[in-house]
């Protein structure tokens, strides 16, 4: 499992944006920058869509009068359900992020298998990054939503 000042490692996330489809390499998205990562288990599920992407939504703003660079959503999702999930929470300000094959979840380590509904997801977590350093790595306990919340995210900036 990755840990805090280690380096994200190399993989691909996908991004539906008025130009298209896009991919991008973890690199690209992360060198030269600090950005604020937050993962969920999936699009449009309980938790996920009543208060983690919500409270980043609200947030955003003033996370990134912190000196984040870009908040970005990731699940492991394709980039057109995340496109549709961000558009329906009025997510402008969070780049919602697709690893529709899990690579980037599991080259981080941080993949759980949800039998139940849906097979291979992200556990959810949310990390501060720069440079592509991991800084913070918060991760939640199976079944709560505490750590990583945008408001102590906010707090740890």
């Amino acid at each position: 499992m990755i840990e805090q000042g280690q380096n994200i490692p190399a993989s691909v996330l996908s991004e539906l944006t008025a130009d298209g489809m896009q991919t991008y390499s973890t690199n690209d998205l992360f060198s030269n920058k600090k950005v604020v990562v937050f993962a969920v288990p999936g699009a449009f599920t309980p938790t996920c869509s009543a208060s983690h992407l919500p409270g980043f939504v609200t947030l955003a703003d003033k996370i990134k009068a912190q000196g984040v660079d870009e908040i970005f959503c990731v699940s492991v999702n394709d980039a057109f359900v995340m496109k549709f999930w961000g558009e329906a929470h009025n997510a402008e300000e969070i780049r919602m992020l697709g690893d529709g094959d899990a690579s980037f979840t599991k080259a981080l380590g941080l993949e759980m298998n949800t039998e139940s509904f849906g097979g291979v997801r992200s556990q959810r977590y949310a990390m501060i990054v720069e440079n592509g350093i991991v800084k913070t790595l918060n991760l939640e306990e199976p079944k709560t939503f505490e750590v990583s919340k945008a408001e102590v995210i906010l707090e740890l900036l």
